[in-house]
């Protein structure tokens, strides 16, 4: 079993930081290979904000691009999304998201972390 455990979300003002991490754990894959942040404002679809390739090839959501930073740090399977200049709009449940490499490839979605922004 593969379990995705999400942290560092919060309540922020307009125009704050924080940064959310990621972890993997599980003893059946063998290796991650895409990792990404997903978000959903109530009512609305989730959407992709940012994802990142095994070697480190990036993709973000146009809102995102020059705010947030997704990293990865493979020997800790961990994933982390920095993100700066928030605004109201960014105010959403975020979602980790792993594609690992068992006896086939499985897609893997934590939990959730609540991020809100005030204005």
């Amino acid at each position: 079993q593969v379990q995705l455990v999400e942290s560092g979300g919060g309540l922020v003002q307009a125009g704050g930081s924080l940064r959310l991490s990621c972890a993997v754990s599980g003893s059946i894959f063998i290796s991650i290979n895409a990792m990404g942040w997903y978000r959903q404002a109530p009512g609305q679809q989730r959407e992709l904000v940012a994802e990142i390739t095994s070697g480190g090839s990036t993709n973000y959501q146009d809102s995102a691009k020059g705010r947030f930073t997704i990293s990865r740090d493979n020997a800790k399977n961990t994933v982390y999304l920095q993100m700066n200049s928030l605004k109201p709009e960014d105010t959403a449940v975020y979602y980790c998201n792993a594609v690992v490499s068992a006896a086939s490839f499985i897609s893997v979605w934590g939990q959730g972390t609540q991020v809100t922004v005030s204005s």
